[in-house]
């Protein structure tokens, strides 16, 4: 046992800090004389008496370390002695029977002729977590690096790359470990590799995180000598006092066809205006010729002056339509490509896939606006007519129903309320036609978790339908002009459409007979109902 002040001050002090268990074994009374608190919490034991009053737990301790299961105590103890330390880790038992990892150490000690061993248990479970969390880290750093779908690579200040993932090598065509130790100008184009040794001193003087190539076209080489264009973006990280830059590298060959495609097709809209423009310029002068002609009548002036006001007014919903309808899902279509180049693996089809819908679903609406067009020219010329014939028109409004279930909205229902069971005469074509686009209307402008009701009743002599919507309505302004040819409600500009679905539902149930009755108000909904003749007329 300590004897001077000064070895007795540093050994409380010790008892009192230390977080392991620290106890003194004495080697003249073959025991432990004292131990620390904090070695009591760590083997289990209410108190300190209680732990220097059971003489099992020391040799338990002892075996785990040795291996050796008839370990004497005091002759394992004076074996240690001529090794003055010994320290041995291994699993250690408390008094509960739980075990943990730690480690022992012996220290002997001999103070004034009194010999004793400082002992001393830490707790390595922490240690072990923490080991076991940082091979974990570094797994998933592993992981995310070597898996990214994006080529990244790692170059010193000297411009020597240091590390690349797998997609960096299939990038740039080169086997695996054949790129580390060569410098970054090797996947540089050679005309430009001494201006890139120029702007890499720059950015290692003032690093930041930062995209390269501000409004310039960046290319890069491959192992072949191959060029291609590529999107890049600069981070930077300090390892050991040395500045390391990393590079995220996209091949946006895929991005610059479609920006190719893009501007032919703005090319062609551009063209069409012009056509247009000049179809325009054409009328105002045969209108001007009408004018000359007619100078004295001033009613068939005033006829061509709104003839010719409201062809200026449909050129302009047409082009305004036409710009917005056709962008929007070209837009789609490039920002689609755009991404799938982004998963080149093929267990990433799913992820293409899906960006391959996204273009079918952006096609087929061009295909449903150029159809609208192609209806509408159909009615101007008198190409369509009503071929009434019997049918069961609850059936029909089911089949018209299961088709918009995939256009509904999250909670969005469509509720049936029929009341006509008996057969009636209808021309099922140009009704199934006006049915889609009632339907679609009222999804398109009504929220989530909307209902939309369609009615039906019938007599011997008229049939009455109607689709009620609880969506955004439509001013009275708005709709004295709402069946005119691409008109649109100025509180739905911001919701994609043509403008002519109302225009040719109109046109549809004039062709059957009918009427079409219209009454909203603005943020409670749309109510739209169809009055037909319910009567075989195919014959006059």
């Amino acid at each position: 046992m300590p004897t001077t002040i000064f070895s007795r001050t540093l050994t409380d002090l010790l008892f009192e800090q230390s977080d392991d268990f620290i106890g003194i074994y004495e080697m003249s009374q073959g025991r432990f004389t004292r131990v620390n608190q904090a070695g009591v919490q760590m083997l289990g034991f209410p108190s300190e008496q209680a732990l220097l009053a059971d003489s099992t737990w020391f040799p338990a301790i002892l075996t785990a370390v040795t291996d050796d299961r008839q370990v004497d105590v005091t002759l394992f103890m004076d074996r240690m002695r001529s090794q003055a330390r010994f320290e041995r880790e291994a699993e250690l038992s408390r008094q509960d029977g739980t075990l943990f990892w730690g480690r022992v150490s012996l220290t002997f000690v001999n103070e004034e002729q009194m010999p004793y061993f400082l002992v001393r248990l830490t707790n390595l479970v922490r240690l072990y977590q923490a080991e076991r969390s940082l091979k974990q880290s570094v797994q998933r750093y592993e992981a995310v690096y070597t898996n990214a779908t994006i080529a990244i690579i790692v170059a010193d200040q000297q411009g020597q790359i240091v590390s690349v993932n797998r997609l960096a090598r299939q990038l740039f065509g080169y086997p695996d470990g054949e790129l580390t130790g060569q410098p970054i100008e090797v996947l540089v184009p050679t005309q430009v590799s001494q201006y890139h040794e120029r702007l890499r001193q720059s950015f290692n003087a003032n690093p930041q995180v930062r995209a390269m190539g501000h409004n310039r076209d960046l290319h890069a080489r491959r192992k072949d000598g191959s060029v291609f264009p590529v999107e890049i973006s600069l981070s930077y990280f300090r390892m050991d006092d040395e500045l390391y830059a990393v590079a995220y590298i996209i091949d946006i060959t895929f991005k610059k066809e479609a920006e190719r495609e893009l501007l032919a097709h703005r090319d062609r809209i551009e063209r069409l205006n012009a056509e247009l423009e000049q179809k325009v310029a054409d009328r105002t002068h045969a209108l001007m010729n009408t004018l000359e002609q007619l100078e004295h009548s001033k009613d068939e002036l005033a006829k061509a002056l709104t003839t010719e006001r409201e062809l200026g007014e449909l050129k302009s919903r047409f082009v305004s339509m036409a710009s917005h309808e056709f962008r929007t899902p070209l837009t789609t279509v490039l920002t689609s490509a755009t991404l799938i180049e982004k998963y080149p693996a093929s267990d990433q089809q799913d992820k293409r896939q899906k960006h391959l819908q996204r273009i079918r679903a952006s096609v087929n609406h061009l295909n449903d606006i150029l159809e609208e067009f192609l209806s509408v020219d159909r009615l101007e010329e008198g190409r369509i007519e009503a071929r009434p014939m019997q049918i069961d028109v609850a059936e029909l409004i089911q089949e018209v129903t299961d088709d918009m279930q995939g256009l509904l909205k999250p909670g969005q229902t469509i509720r049936p309320d029929l009341q006509c069971q008996s057969p009636i005469w209808v021309d099922p074509s140009l009704l199934r036609k006006v049915l889609v686009n009632l339907f679609s209307n009222a999804i398109k402008y009504s929220d989530a978790n909307s209902v939309v009701t369609v009615r039906c009743s019938c007599s011997d002599d008229q049939i009455e339908l109607s689709i009620i919507d609880q969506g955004v309505g439509i001013s009275r302004d708005d709709q004295e002009h709402l069946f005119e040819r691409f008109f649109r409600a100025h509180n739905v500009t911001n919701i994609p459409g043509t403008g002519l679905g109302l225009h040719i539902v109109a046109r549809y149930i004039d062709l059957m007979g009918g009427r079409v009755d219209l009454q909203s108000e603005l943020n409670k909904g749309t109510t739209v109902t169809l009055l037909l003749p319910n009567e075989d007329n195919s014959v006059n």
